[in-house]
């Protein structure tokens, strides 16, 4: 699973997370809502969006946006988003910050000179995991972040250290949000090892934890959704390889068996660009010609 989707969940369980990256969040900051919202004509859709308490309108309204892959147009997107967001519910906000999150400079868009004036103004936080320290000397709710940027063979080690620390430093009430957040990320990370394994390598028992039982549930429905795309997929091979496949039995008689496999074979884009292709065709020569051009 991408690594922004871990951090969205994280702000589904902890919105106050976001605000542990600033260094002047809103006085109000536990009252805020995560929530992803929708803007159309045009449509966009927004991940990431901290939501005041309603009952204390107008307030600020904080975007956050995860980025863990170069996109060298990503502050437009984000700008353009949060700009049209904040036009269509301007009488509910009083104004807007965005947070911007890599896990380092080397993530971010190249081409930053159109956007100075936001990126160098005091709305818009750049946040880079790596720099915020190491992972057992900054504060525990920065350190859960920091867990998702540390190399693969060293996590477990460091999951371990933060459940020990945290047990220590807060009380069993405080530590559960940190606990359930460090079992997310870990879960997400190693989404391939099963509840035995996971429970070995971070030294507690999961069975009984909500967060773990609903990023089983979540993995299983993905999976289901996915393989439901992958029957789609393979349905509309089969129709595409039959109509190819009858369109040149008409025209050039019975195909051999080895043009047969070959057409079979052949991706649904590619087997789509032979159902026009074919209409051009004289002889299986042609065809012939076509398939060897593409295969070889």
């Amino acid at each position: 699973m991408r690594r922004d989707s871990i951090f969205y969940k994280l702000f589904q369980q902890s919105p106050t997370l976001l605000f542990e990256l600033l260094a002047n969040p809103p006085a109000n900051a536990e009252a805020y809502r995560f929530d992803s919202v929708a803007v159309k004509e045009p449509k966009f859709e927004i991940d990431g969006v901290f939501l005041p308490p309603e009952q204390e309108s107008p307030g600020v309204v904080y975007f956050c946006e995860v980025q863990f892959q170069k996109d060298e147009k990503l502050y437009e997107r984000v700008f353009a988003e949060s700009h049209l967001y904040f036009y269509r519910n301007r009488d509910r906000f009083s104004d807007w910050q965005a947070v911007i999150i890599y896990p380092s400079r080397s993530i971010e868009q190249s081409d930053i000179h159109p956007n100075r004036t936001l990126l160098n103004g005091e709305q818009v936080h750049r946040i880079y995991l790596d720099e915020l320290g190491d992972i057992r000397s900054v504060p525990l709710w920065v350190a859960a972040m920091v867990l998702t940027t540390v190399k693969e063979e060293e996590a477990p080690q460091e999951a371990r250290y933060l459940l020990s620390r945290t047990r220590t430093e807060l009380s069993p009430s405080g530590s559960r949000a940190i606990i359930e957040i460090v079992i997310t990320i870990m879960a997400y990370r190693f989404e391939q090892l099963s509840r035995a394994e996971v429970e070995a390598m971070l030294d507690m028992t999961l069975k009984e934890t909500r967060v773990y039982r609903e990023i089983k549930e979540e993995g299983r429905q993905e999976g289901r959704e996915e393989g439901r795309q992958e029957g789609r997929e393979e349905g509309r091979q089969e129709e595409a390889v039959n109509f190819v496949t009858r369109q040149l039995t008409k025209t050039f008689g019975e195909l051999s068996q080895e043009v047969r496999s070959l057409i079979s074979g052949l991706p649904l884009p590619m087997l789509e660009e032979l159902g026009e292709a074919l209409l051009d065709f004289t002889s299986v020569a042609d065809l012939q010609a076509w398939l060897d051009e593409r295969l070889l």
